[in-house]
């Protein structure tokens, strides 16, 4: 019997639901490309029936793709645990891909994460993206991502992805004294029942208060206010558990697969 959440997954958070937000995108065959500031991703429904030649053919369109935008610099192919065929791993790597870190897909009821405790005396969650003062917050947003996690960091871009999205990208914070300690965005999938939860982070000294259920839960009654039904987030170890409280369920795995020339 097929998961129900699964087939959410597939059927409305693959392919051209993977490039809103993009800067630009193309569509080629079952491949959707999209570039994200420096970064290039390739996604697609389903790769089901092809043999190796098939798929290096689509790894070269997709490179010479990329190849075209000066601004890319790293290209990611986004492969899933549960996907035919089962040697595309192994291929990709061939062609001089890289795995990165495998992160678990969590699906589910967004009424689920919308109760949460109030976050510690002191912190204040908020959505900073509409503000007047935007700009320096979403710079603070970026360069909290890349002091945690090595990359992000560029808050530019960030506002130019908030202005693209007409609305379906909020950008949320935890402050305490004026200072950024969490982040994360709540990003709709316009078309669909679903709303995606991504770059969230906490600053590791104010980990373990319940400032970032917090903020899953604030970004959780907004994705309601928007008619959203579902969440997911690609989540890493750190997170999961989180989302596992508060009511997501692990679907199929994501293993990103980098090129860098």
């Amino acid at each position: 019997m097929t998961d129900p959440l699964l087939a959410v997954y597939d059927d409305q958070l693959r392919g051209s639901a993977e490039v809103v937000g993009a800067r630009s995108w193309e569509r080629s065959g079952p491949l959707w490309m999209g570039a994200f500031g420096d970064h290039g991703l390739v996604s697609y429904r389903s790769l089901a029936g092809l043999d190796r030649a098939a798929v290096a053919g689509l790894v070269r369109v997709s490179l010479d793709h990329f190849a075209a935008d000066p601004e890319v610099a790293t290209v990611e192919w986004k492969t899933r645990g549960h996907d035919r065929p089962a040697e595309l791993p192994g291929w990709l790597e061939s062609l001089g891909f890289v795995a990165e870190e495998v992160e678990t897909v969590m699906l589910g009821e967004a009424a689920h994460l919308a109760d949460a405790p109030a976050p510690p005396d002191g912190v204040v969650v908020r959505r900073v993206d509409a503000l007047p003062d935007r700009a320096a917050l979403l710079d603070a947003a970026a360069d909290l991502q890349a002091a945690v996690f090595g990359y992000g960091g560029d808050g530019a871009e960030l506002l130019a992805r908030v202005e693209r999205s007409e609305g379906n990208t909020e950008v949320w914070v935890a402050e305490a004294d004026g200072v950024v300690v969490s982040a994360g965005r709540l990003e709709v999938v316009p078309g669909t029942e679903c709303a995606g939860l991504w770059g969230g982070v906490t600053l590791p000294q104010w980990r373990g208060r319940g400032i970032y259920r917090a903020l899953t839960a604030a970004r959780a009654e907004s994705a309601l206010q928007h008619g959203v039904r579902h969440l997911h987030s690609d989540c890493t170890a750190m997170s999961r558990p989180i989302l596992e409280r508060s009511g997501l369920r692990a679907v199929t795995t994501t293993t990103p697969y980098v090129w860098r020339g």
